[in-house]
């Protein structure tokens, strides 16, 4: 079991630190307050190879574990925990093409996914099926050489914006079997297909820095050669994007709860009170010490299971799940108590601590909310 960093991987940390300070930080609370999706930063991201992280060295990527990935995001949700996922998002949708696709699917998408001249997006969740993935409605049918897709996806990151999207449809007949997840295929579909239409943009809590909006394919011809797997294979595959997918997520809660816990002790030894500085009173020093330690365990946690789902262990499902909620659900609480800490002054918009603490609170929903995280560890446990 690794118990630290190697020195590689403190260089990918350091290299995804020195471009969040350079290029993330000083500009995500105008992102916030104005609703800038900043493309050109993502795409920045990508000419350090943050566009695909996990995608194979043949494809373009940098063919880097679980772990690493985990560090860039943490690392970058220092500055923007928003910015930092939608990152996620695209790598999650370019791995599935590359660890599935076939040949000519991976020509055709992912070169501009790794330079990311194009996004991706990740189409699961639909208005009526959101913990229940499996119950999805959007229809493909096969029709000569191609699929014609109809049907909604709800709540998609970069949606409007993006011009790939990693659809999951249902393929399967009208059968019990066939309206389960083995009916479930996942179909590469583009923006400028017609018949691929959006929503109106979605007005957030936070995530104010990148798009979110319905996905609405009316009678979109898909060429069956988009496939990606094979037909039936489509829940199986974005349960597996999944597992990544809520480390990154973890770890966005992490580097978002670290730079409130900086952000915070710094605040407490400069702001004076009955004479002496914040930081003096004990129950300060408590609060500070409980935020730290908390965030470390929730930090360990993660980085094994990183670990587990690099190396394909039997258990890296739950781990991802455990990891998952206690990272988010203690990244949020660790950023409550640096807003409190800050006092009236915490709530604005001044100072970063409401921007995290906006939009941190959706960690705990998406990615399979953390009511669904439970189900899966105590399902998994009492299996054996």
């Amino acid at each position: 079991m690794q118990f630290d960093l190697t020195d590689d991987q403190r260089e990918i940390q350091e290299l995804a630190r020195r471009f969040t300070a350079d290029r993330i930080t000083p500009h995500a609370g105008e992102w916030d307050e104005k609703h800038i999706f900043p493309r050109p930063t993502i795409k920045a991201a990508a000419d350090l190879g943050f566009a695909a992280i996990y995608v194979s060295e043949e494809s373009g990527g940098i063919a880097l574990g679980r772990l690493e990935a985990a560090l860039i995001m943490e690392a970058m949700a220092y500055g923007c925990p928003s910015t930092s996922a939608f990152i996620s998002i695209h790598n999650m949708a370019s791995w599935m093409i590359d660890r599935f696709g076939s040949a000519s699917v991976k020509a055709k998408y992912l070169p501009d996914l790794v330079t990311m001249d194009r996004l991706a997006s990740y189409c699961l969740t639909e208005p009526g099926s959101g913990s229940d993935a499996a119950a999805l409605k959007t229809r493909a049918v096969r029709d000569g050489d191609d699929y014609i897709v109809t049907g909604t996806k709800q709540f998609i990151s970069g949606a409007g914006e993006n011009e790939v999207y990693v659809a999951m449809v249902r393929t399967g007949p009208d059968t019990p079997e066939g309206q389960g997840p083995k009916g479930i295929s996942a179909l590469v579909i583009e923006k400028g297909m017609p018949g691929v239409s959006f929503g109106a943009q979605e007005k957030k809590l936070g995530w104010h820095s990148q798009p979110t909006a319905q996905v609405i394919f009316d009678n979109v011809r898909v060429p069956a050669e988009n496939l990606v797997g094979a037909e039936g294979e489509g829940f199986r595959i974005a349960m597996m994007g999944l597992d990544g997918g809520r480390l990154n997520i973890g770890a966005c809660s992490l580097g978002g709860a670290q730079r409130c816990l900086d952000e915070a002790i710094r605040y407490t030894k400069d702001r004076q009170q009955f004479g002496k500085p914040i930081a003096d009173f004990q129950n300060t020093q408590f609060t500070l010490a409980d935020m730290a330690t908390e965030l470390e365990a929730a930090r360990a946690l993660l980085y094994i299971a990183a670990a587990k789902v690099t190396a394909g262990a039997p258990d890296r499902t739950r781990f991802a799940a455990m990891a998952k909620r206690l990272a988010t659900d203690t990244g949020s609480a660790v950023v409550d108590r640096a807003l409190q800490l800050h006092g009236g002054y915490g709530y604005l918009q001044d100072y970063p601590i409401e921007r995290f603490w906006r939009d941190l609170r959706v960690h705990s929903i998406l990615e399979g909310t953390n009511q669904v995280m439970r189900m899966i560890v105590g399902r998994d446990l009492t299996r054996q």
